[in-house]
């Protein structure tokens, strides 16, 4: 995994970016228990109930993912669940 990759789910629609990587990352992102790949042909039929929303970013696992495409997910790294990223507040302009 690089950053910049571009990653395609092939049980769903998902398609993320790798934004980060840390050096302790155990294992393949997987979504929907399947490994993510470059090269890996999207589902047919995109999900109805995404999990994954466009836009955002999810962390976990040492890794941080951009979402462009939505789909059922769940992102899995190791044993780690990404969980979406939350906004930091802006600071105050007093």
């Amino acid at each position: 995994m690089k950053v910049g990759e571009r990653l395609k789910s092939p049980v769903c629609g998902a398609e993320v970016v790798i934004v980060r990587v840390d050096g302790n990352v155990a294992g393949p992102l997987l979504c929907g228990g399947e490994p993510m790949s470059a090269d890996a042909a999207p589902a047919a039929a995109a999900a109805t109930n995404p999990g994954l929303l466009i836009g955002k970013r999810y962390e976990g696992g040492g890794v941080e993912v951009l979402c462009v495409r939505p789909g059922a997910g769940p992102l899995v790294i190791g044993d780690a669940v990404l969980a979406e990223k939350q906004a930091r507040p802006l600071p105050s302009s007093d």
